[in-house]
């Protein structure tokens, strides 16, 4: 049997402009900009896709699951979000942590990790 990774879903108040906001965020591409189902990819045949999904209630604790990046500049991807309107989020990381937790405008967490060393 082989099983294959179609998504992560990601509740919204607005699935509409929370799927826009990450699809400029990562510079992927829109498959599905239904009001109720707001589905982006890296290319539209390339897996695994984000898919925003309208939910009544708010968001009111830490995720359980989220997205870490790594970028070739930590310091640089963090700018570019926070410049997007995403904000910095504590989540008990800690002040020495090696990457930077981050919000997007609906409040889910994600993290930018630091540069991978090269060696």
């Amino acid at each position: 049997m082989t099983v294959e990774w179609e998504q992560v879903i990601i509740d919204a108040a607005d699935p509409v402009a929370l799927g826009r906001w990450w699809c400029e965020a990562l510079d992927w591409t829109v498959v599905d900009d239904s009001p109720e189902e707001y589905e982006i990819r890296p290319a539209p045949d390339r897996l695994p896709g984000l898919l925003f999904v309208h939910v009544r209630d708010g968001k009111t604790l830490k995720n359980r699951l989220h997205l870490d990046f790594r970028p070739d500049d930590r310091d640089a991807e963090v700018q570019r979000f926070l410049s997007l309107g995403a904000r910095h989020a504590d989540v008990g990381q800690g002040e020495d942590a090696s990457w930077v937790t981050l919000a997007d405008p609906e409040g889910n967490e994600f993290c930018v990790l630091a540069t991978r060393s090269k060696g």
